[in-house]
């Protein structure tokens, strides 16, 4: 690692930057509607984006920082196991084929914003709806501080703030400048702001792979040499070469499942599906999605390219951009810290985003002021979207960076048991609401505590997301025996309240709502009543 700033790195880095920058602030004149002060319109970007805009944006949402840094970095450390973030990527696309469209479809039908707008649309039940919400606000908050980890480790590696004796403040000043800007013009775009701002980070993100999978082999000899070298260090650290021990083969199919069926249930990656204009958008983007699945298995080469480059670092986190720093000329390592920082900036900017839509539509206005008004609902969610950063960057900046990623994984497993009440939801009534919740509350129960007691060398709790599936015996991915318990709860749960004839809550959606799309005779926005489905 450099012991001074990288000048050129640093100024192609600050130059993209600021360009981002002020596509941010101008991309609240883009496609400005006659009526701003609405959720639609904020946190949605008016529902009009098109084929191409909804893929940049849900590209962005989706291949983070994060992923950018820390896919690479676990092939680093782990070897072939950290490739099951591929496979997961692979299953997911078929699997949100058959019910995004359907969400999209009644969310437009009805004005729902959020995952959690429809659980209580469907069954007239505050309490789950606020079950859903409050999960996805917990799953959120530290996915946007990884983000913010992913620019952290940009500016360690090109010099930027000192060493760890500087002044705190010092040390952490282009962090708190790169937050500054984030959540100024998220406040002052919206969504449009990383919508204009994906076009640039998944450019640049596509011109440094197609680089780095051309040039770097040619630097190091082939890919014979990066295979061998790779195999070689995993072999004398007894993990097995390049293909993971028998032990492992349940906890990477498992992982990958159970991150496949995980993934769409974030809130940022509903909020960008709804921003879509049609129901036809949809089902485009996921059929080009795997688009990016195929950069994500060139990005993973990354880790072994790295091994063969003799980069050492304590950090796993920092091995991709220190590969950067050193094997490409300085200004080519700028735009890879740039595509790194920017690759931070609108994932975080959608979160923040999705989180406060989350708190504003399923706690104010179902639980604090119901009579809020569409700009009173605007505005809590513009100031909400800015504590849930400063609550991202004061975890970052006050806790161990492993600990970001271990609550991370535990995000994972938590938003995994909203599965059955949203997917579920959208194809059958069948579930009863009080199920659900039940079913909801066993999984999150299980989940926290068998996380609670996975250790690792440098954490006495959380230290991982896999342990050993009760009446199996293998170490599997404690999300999905969470998902099964919760969904083996449900279906017991149901057909208890049912005989006992349970009050079922109120559907305010018809089967006609599923199918509809923006064009069709009578389907209409509409924001749902604030009394629908008051019962809990």
């Amino acid at each position: 690692m450099n012991d001074g700033v990288n000048g050129v790195a640093l100024g192609v880095f600050v130059f993209f930057f600021l360009a981002v920058t002020v596509m941010g602030f101008l991309a609240a004149r883009w496609r400005r509607a006659d009526n701003e002060h609405s959720l639609d319109e904020w946190g949605l970007g008016g529902r009009s984006f098109g084929t191409w805009v909804t893929w940049f944006l849900l590209g962005g949402d989706l291949y983070t920082a994060y992923t950018f840094v820390a896919v690479p970095a676990a092939i680093y450390a782990a070897g072939a196991a950290g490739f099951f973030a591929v496979p997961y990527t692979i299953l997911v696309y078929p699997l949100i084929f058959t019910f995004l469209p359907r969400l999209w479809s009644v969310s437009h039908k009805h004005g729902y914003v959020t995952t959690s707008d429809f659980v209580r649309g469907r069954y007239g039940s505050k309490g789950l709806s606020l079950a859903v919400a409050v999960t996805g606000i917990l799953a959120t908050m530290p996915y946007i501080a990884l983000q913010l980890v992913g620019i952290q480790a940009v500016l360690d590696v090109m010099g930027v703030g000192g060493g760890e004796s500087t002044n705190w403040f010092v040390k952490d000043l282009p962090l708190l400048i790169a937050f500054g800007v984030l959540a100024a013009y998220t406040y002052s775009s919206g969504l449009r702001a990383p919508a204009l701002i994906a076009f640039v980070k998944d450019t640049l993100i596509y011109i440094v792979i197609a680089v780095a999978i051309i040039y770097i082999p040619i630097k190091l000899g082939g890919f014979d040499e990066i295979f061998k070298a790779a195999s070689d260090k995993y072999t004398a650290a007894g993990a097995g070469g390049l293909v993971p021990a028998e032990a492992g083969q349940w906890t990477y199919a498992t992982l990958a499942l159970g991150s496949a069926l995980a993934l769409f249930m974030y809130p940022h990656s509903i909020t960008a599906t709804l921003s879509s204009r049609s129901r036809e958008v949809i089902r485009r983007n996921t059929t080009i999605l795997p688009l990016y699945s195929l950069m994500l298995g060139l990005l993973a080469l990354l880790g072994f390219m790295a091994i063969a480059a003799g980069v050492k670092v304590q950090n796993g986190q920092l091995a991709i951009p220190q590969l950067f720093e050193n094997v490409f000329p300085d200004w080519f390592a700028g735009v890879a810290f740039a595509a790194i920082g920017i690759g931070a900036l609108v994932p975080a900017a959608i979160m923040s985003i999705a989180a406060a839509n989350l708190f504003t539509r399923n706690i104010y206005k179902d639980f604090i002021k119901p009579d809020a008004t569409p700009r009173q609902e605007t505005q809590v969610s513009k100031l909400v979207s800015l504590l849930v950063k400063v609550g991202a960057l004061v975890f970052v900046l006050t806790m161990d960076k492993t600990v970001a990623i271990n609550f991370q994984l535990l995000g994972g497993i938590w938003i995994l048991q909203t599965f059955p009440a949203l997917v579920g939801g959208l194809f059958t009534r069948w579930f009863h609401r009080w199920a659900l919740l039940g079913g909801w509350a066993v999984g999150m129960l299980y989940g926290t505590i068998a996380a609670y007691g996975v250790a690792s060398p440098t954490q006495k709790h959380f230290g991982g997301s896999s342990k050993e599936i009760p009446g199996i015996g293998e170490i599997g991915y404690i999300g999905l025996t969470a998902f099964l318990l919760n969904v083996a709860v449900s279906v017991v749960l149901t057909f208890a309240l049912r005989a006992f004839k349970a009050p079922d809550g109120v559907d305010e959606t018809s089967p006609g709502d599923y199918t509809a799309d923006a064009g069709d005779p009578g389907v209409e926005t509409e924001l749902p009543p604030a009394t629908a489905g008051a019962s809990h």
